[in-house]
């Protein structure tokens, strides 16, 4: 009796994380930056426009390193990918 090894939709599985990112960046800086949602839009709009600073230095450093740490992920789902 031979097994048969299903391989996983590479297309599916990539676009999947892909889709994820979004919503997943934003969570994120909303759960520990301790924003709101609408907060989150409207600190990521500025001010009506204007080149205004709406965020720490310790915000943007938090932020810097949430999109590392999510930027990380997508890459490891990429290369592991071709070992599945």
């Amino acid at each position: 009796m031979s097994i048969e090894i299903q391989k996983k939709n590479i297309l599916l599985e990539l676009h999947t994380e892909f889709s994820k990112l979004p919503v997943l960046f934003r969570e994120r800086v909303c759960e520990e930056c301790n924003y709101s949602a609408p907060t989150f839009y409207r600190k990521m709009r500025g001010n009506e426009g204007k080149v205004v600073p709406a965020l720490s230095k310790a915000e943007m450093k938090r932020i810097r390193s949430i999109g590392e740490e999510l930027v990380n992920g997508l890459i490891n789902a990429v290369a592991g990918s071709d070992q599945k």
